[in-house]
């Protein structure tokens, strides 16, 4: 039997099953046709947040922003990099606090940027502040190993 991977599309929030030895072939999604992994950020809205954080068995690293802020305008290209490097072992996703304040609110979002890794819905990292590469990397890496 195969071991396989829970991924939520971030577009039509359909769960996805897909053996975890594919996950690096670009899976697309059985509903809508549209790929699990972009190579950039996900989206997040109220629509889409529970099934893209909650649902699949992949870990999220949310990135807490507003359009105002800029630290967090100069920190959305190397958060948007790392998206590439860093799928398929875990998903990155934004999420606009101006948009969705209930949502921030929920996460106690009390400075920005800030970084949020969730797993299964719980958050088990947190960091704020605008980070380079190296410390973006650094950050998941070490959030990736307190499953």
């Amino acid at each position: 039997m195969t071991d396989t991977v829970t991924i939520p599309c971030a577009h039509c929030t359909a769960l996805n099953r897909v053996p975890a030895a594919r996950l690096d072939q670009h899976p697309s999604c059985g509903r809508c046709r549209q790929a699990l992994f972009a190579g950039a950020p996900i989206a997040l809205t109220e629509d889409n947040f529970e099934a893209v954080t909650s649902k699949g068995d992949l870990p999220v690293l949310v990135d807490f922003w507003a359009p105002w802020c800029g630290p967090c305008v100069g920190f959305a290209p190397t958060f948007a990099a790392a998206a590439s490097t860093l799928e398929p072992n875990l998903r990155l996703a934004k999420l606009d606090t101006e948009a969705h304040p209930q949502l921030a609110q929920r996460f106690a979002i009390r400075s920005i940027p800030t970084l949020i890794m969730l797993r299964y819905g719980r958050e088990t990292a947190r960091q704020s502040g605008a980070l380079n590469a190296a410390q973006l990397r650094q950050f998941a890496s070490a959030a990736l190993a307190q499953r």
